[in-house]
């Protein structure tokens, strides 16, 4: 896997540049008496709105676990969040997105994308025609997919 600053560098370039659309990836350090850890992050902002924050937005979200890991009352994200997270399956997801070819990427169903990222990306695609993206998703459920089209429009907030 390449490191992220080289693929945040290529996010950069394929991305509309009228949008102010950033995406974000680092790990915060906690500290405790028990010993340290890392709390990985994923976050999108379009202008100053965040508009995709993982985990925040999937801790509820149930994940697969080890057999000897499950409990019979709930296995979400935020029942083993830090010690199990989804950070290096968005950043291979954001690599594949990157890899595919422009030509497929407009109705390629991306099968590990668990969060819906996919679909913010290619809203953001400045490869891809706002007309062909507004046909794609008008009837998306996603907020942040939503807010990015209408900038696109030039009708979102400035």
């Amino acid at each position: 896997m390449k490191r992220w600053s080289k693929i945040k560098a290529q996010l950069n370039l394929i991305n509309d540049p009228s949008l102010d659309f950033q995406i974000h990836c680092s790990a915060y350090r906690m500290k405790s008496q028990h010993g340290s850890t890392d709390l990985p992050r994923y976050w999108i902002t379009l202008g100053k709105n965040i508009i995709f924050d993982y985990p925040k937005q999937f801790l509820n979200q149930e994940i697969e676990l080890p057999e000897e890991w499950n409990r019979k009352d709930n296995n979400t994200l935020g029942d083993f969040y830090p010690y199990r997270n989804d950070v290096s399956s968005i950043s291979e997801l954001i690599r594949e997105y990157i890899d595919t070819p422009v030509k497929e990427l407009l109705d390629k169903k991306f099968e590990s994308d668990a969060w819906g990222l996919t679909d913010i990306l290619k809203a953001a695609d400045k490869r891809m025609g706002i007309k062909r993206l507004v046909d794609k998703f008008k009837y998306a459920e996603s907020e942040a997919v939503k807010a990015i089209l209408l900038k696109r429009m030039g009708k979102g907030e400035k």
